[in-house]
């Protein structure tokens, strides 16, 4: 597989997750996909996914690098939302918040078979504390 073969199936499961057709997940997870050294299977990704979507209604989730070197994708996510209730253990109460999601996913099969993602959690806590909303001027 080249490194734009990943690139072009990165960029479906991106699309997949952002129009929330969870019937089409697997064609891009792994059916025993582990996520930060936790085996949860494609059931429990679907619902981590689903979850994250009940709590950030207006999820979406944008690609601001990737770097691709089968059988690896590393990736940065940006993402601009506003979440109900708390989020990551932060009282966000429907305030709106910017932050990053450093992901690198291990591909088995043409399929996402490992993920380890960092949240910047302090960004979105500095917004909290700022009151600010996201907003940078």
């Amino acid at each position: 597989m080249t490194p734009q073969d990943l690139s072009d199936i990165y960029n479906g499961y991106i699309d997949c997750l952002n129009t929330q057709d969870w019937g089409r997940l697997g064609e891009f997870v792994h059916d025993d996909v582990e996520h930060n050294e936790n085996r949860i299977g494609l059931p429990g990704y679907r619902d981590m996914l689903e979850g994250d979507f009940r709590a950030i209604p207006d999820l979406r989730f944008n690609i601001g690098l990737i770097v691709s070197q089968p059988p690896c994708i590393a990736a940065r996510l940006h993402f601009d939302c506003t979440p109900i209730g708390s989020l990551f253990d932060l009282p966000v109460d429907g305030k709106r918040v910017r932050f990053d999601e450093n992901v690198f996913y291990r591909f088995t099969g043409g399929k996402i078979r490992q993920v380890w993602s960092i949240i910047d959690k302090a960004a979105i806590t500095a917004q909290i504390r700022d009151g600010n909303g996201g907003a940078t001027g």
